[in-house]
């Protein structure tokens, strides 16, 4: 779980994670104390001073030891307790990349985010072939094959890289629904302006290209 500043949303996020699932959360550049608390309450805390992304999700992936990995935000907006639907596909075979579509609550995504979104997924299915409706951040796939990906970016381009280079590795990659909620506290960093769209959008144009 990469976190930057998410004191508020850990205690639930955390608290809500199915039984077996070990859970690492690596730490961004937190001000607000996210570091200690999720140590706190029986996190494993890697701590990525680079900031991005990409840099926080990476320092998480080269950090588990478990075969299959799983990433998701730790904002409130996705419940842990959908990460068994994500996760079983890839533990039994079924896929080898699995992103979680999110089913939106009323409010819980700006109009500006989704449009992003919509436009990254359709550049996505035409390039690929993939038949993907989000570009979910949340998702689960085996950790040994993702590294081998050898994904570059470490800002927001990483997500869309993910899923460029599994989909030209020949994986099977699946989509399932989720639903989405709005954020627990505060206003994300990536959806939550204008200013933080453009900004996803830039970096995920750099990795397309």
């Amino acid at each position: 779980m990469p976190v930057l500043d998410e004191a508020e949303a850990l205690p639930w996020v955390l608290g809500r994670l199915p039984a077996g699932i070990d859970p690492i959360v690596a730490d961004n550049g937190s001000a607000d104390g996210s570091a200690e608390l999720a140590e706190r309450l029986g996190a494993r805390v890697v701590r990525e001073p680079r900031r991005g992304f990409g840099a926080a999700c990476f320092a998480g992936l080269s950090a588990a030891r478990a075969e299959v990995v799983a990433f998701m935000d730790c904002d409130g907006s996705l419940d842990p307790r959908d990460l068994s639907s994500v996760i079983d596909s890839v533990v039994e075979g079924r896929a080898d990349l699995v992103l979680a579509a999110r089913r939106p609550e009323r409010g819980a995504w700006p109009l500006h985010a989704r449009v992003a979104n919509a436009v990254l997924a359709a550049e996505l299915r035409r390039r690929t072939g993939e038949r993907l409706r989000d570009l979910g951040p949340m998702r689960a796939a085996r950790r040994e094959e993702l590294l081998g990906l050898e994904i570059a970016d470490r800002r927001f381009g990483w997500p869309l890289e993910m899923v460029l280079r599994a989909s030209a590795a020949g994986w099977q990659i699946e989509e399932t629904e989720v639903p989405y909620r709005s954020r627990a506290a505060g206003r994300s960093k990536v959806t939550g302006t204008l200013r933080g769209t453009v900004r996803t959008m830039r970096d995920m144009a750099m990795a397309l290209r």
